[in-house]
């Protein structure tokens, strides 16, 4: 039943987008946003911007692109609670069941590994250690069952191209 789901989701959504916070499973979010914009409007930083009509069903549908705008993980997360669908829905556990991407280090960019002191990805991202911390030399250390895939260590990442990368779960 699963690899159907993952079959059927290939074929009507083939290019995916990072959703907001809360978004549902991509095949149920296209089913239930109606592309109001009422999550656009109450992100205090921007970050939620229109699909492109270019992106077939998914086009006028909300997403994130975190490598422009990071998502910076409000508390009362704005966006969920203005959904008038349930095409976004506030979890109970708040930030704590969201995975919104999937958080990898190239250690070969990262400048620690290469002696110099930084730490300004754990420095900046808004989860903290239970996402992110510094290990014993300095050197980033992931934790993706804390990690909400907001991107804003990508975004604050001091190297060209960015140490850390983010991509669909």
């Amino acid at each position: 039943m699963r690899e159907v789901a993952a079959r059927t989701e290939q074929r009507v959504a083939p290019v995916r987008y990072f959703r907001p916070p809360g978004a549902l499973p991509e095949l149920g979010f296209l089913a239930a946003c109606t592309r109001c914009g009422a999550c656009i409007d109450v992100c205090p930083v921007h970050a939620i911007i229109k699909a492109p009509p270019s992106a077939g069903l998914a086009a006028g549908t909300p997403h994130l692109e975190p490598a422009v705008q990071a998502c910076v993980v409000c508390p009362d997360m704005p966006c969920a609670r203005a959904c008038p669908t349930g095409a976004l829905v506030l979890p109970a556990d708040g930030w704590a069941s969201i995975a919104m991407g999937r958080l990898e280090l190239d250690p070969g960019r990262c400048i620690t590994f290469q002696g110099a002191s930084c730490g300004v990805c754990a420095r900046a991202c808004p989860v903290g250690e239970r996402a992110l911390a510094l290990d014993a030399a300095g050197h980033p250390v992931l934790k993706p069952e804390g990690c909400v895939g907001c991107g804003v260590c990508v975004t604050a990442c001091v190297t060209i191209p960015s140490s850390l990368k983010l991509s669909l779960s």
